[in-house]
């Protein structure tokens, strides 16, 4: 076993059916007496509920969070939060309004207890991103990681099959480049896989009954091992590609991770056959990359990155940011070769 350096740092989990109960409880453990509820403005219906429970814990809702977290949104945020002297945020969401959280937390230091209602993992991770101009920065920092999240699958019922599946697939993507981390490790190896696992196995049955609790249960789990992984490993050509097409274009998250995931690991294919073994077996499946192509068509998800809303003319203006700053990957970043597997992806054309 070659030698490694492990140091996890992850929130408080409140994990189970109904955990959403004890937002007072925790609230109350982290210190806290005056919390900004945060939501996208299609989840002000669940932020209303959250501020309800907290009572006079609760200051106020910001129902505004949008992908990528604009610069001028999470100033507008931090200013809202400062005029009601917040001492925390609650973030129900997906990456978008726990993405906010942390943007404001990155300045303002308030503490960030975290319920997600996506299969993003954004709450496991001191990985925050801003996007100006159309350029979406990322960076870690300690003061982003949330302090608590809360795991209710209940608040997943509603949540749309395809949603499901893209944040879902989202999800798998952070587990399988871990999987090939230059500073992984057994420990985030054996989590990255058993989350890949979870999912993968629970999206048939939710694909058949949405509010199959139990498979409800299983996925979010997985989320939660797949975040963590993200939060403790780098990343590689993967992330990075849909960090540079989301934030200059502007494209769904989830459905992005989804449809870029299989050339991605094709690509990296033969730079890391371990990791790509692993992925396989997670899936039940002998190609990784191919099942997870499939997956797309399965599901009724996009599976090209035209049906997201890029440019063909961006091809070359992405392959070209993605190789302008150097980060370990287990395959050389050759842009014609970016280039080729964004062609691919593009056209919804099976892995290579």
């Amino acid at each position: 076993m070659n030698p490694f350096i492990f140091e996890p740092k992850i929130p408080r989990v409140v994990f189970g059916a109904g955990s959403l109960q004890f937002l007072t409880r925790e609230i109350d453990a982290m210190q806290a007496r005056r919390a900004l509820v945060l939501s996208t403005p299609a989840q002000a219906a669940q932020a209303k509920l959250v501020a309800q429970i907290l009572g006079d814990r609760a200051v106020g809702i910001f129902p505004k969070a949008v992908m990528h977290v604009p610069l001028e949104l999470a100033r507008e945020a931090r200013s809202e939060a400062n005029r009601l002297g917040a001492d925390c945020m609650v973030a129900i969401g997906g990456g978008s309004t726990i993405g906010l959280g942390k943007a404001i937390a990155l300045e303002g230091g308030l503490p960030i207890l975290a319920i997600p209602t996506t299969y993003a993992g954004s709450e496991m991770t001191s990985i925050y991103g801003l996007t100006e101009a159309g350029m979406k920065k990322t960076g870690r920092d300690p003061r982003v990681l949330p302090r608590t999240v809360i795991y209710d699958p209940e608040l997943m019922l509603s949540l749309p099959f395809r949603m499901t599946a893209s944040s879902g697939l989202n999800a798998i993507a952070h587990a399988a480049e871990s999987l090939y981390a230059y500073n992984g490790n057994p420990v985030t190896a054996l989590m990255a896989e058993e989350g890949i696992r979870a999912i993968s196995s629970s999206l048939d049955p939710l694909h058949k009954n949405p509010l199959d609790i139990t498979a409800r249960c299983d996925t979010l789990y997985g989320s939660w091992l797949c975040g963590t992984v993200l939060g403790a490993v780098s990343i590689g050509l993967h992330h990075k590609l849909c960090h540079t097409l989301g934030g200059a274009f502007n494209l769904p998250h989830s459905e992005l991770h989804a449809v870029v995931l299989p050339h991605a690991l094709a690509y990296n294919s033969a730079g890391a056959p371990d990791a790509l073994a692993r992925i396989a077996r997670a899936l039940g499946v002998q190609n990784a990359p191919t099942r997870l192509h499939e997956l797309l068509h399965r599901y009724d998800l996009p599976v090209s990155l035209a049906e997201l809303g890029m440019p063909r003319d961006a091809i070359d203006l992405a392959a070209n940011l993605a190789v302008k700053s150097p980060y370990p990957n287990p395959q050389p970043l050759e842009e014609e070769r970016i280039r080729k597997l964004l062609e691919r992806a593009y056209e919804g054309a099976a892995p290579d």
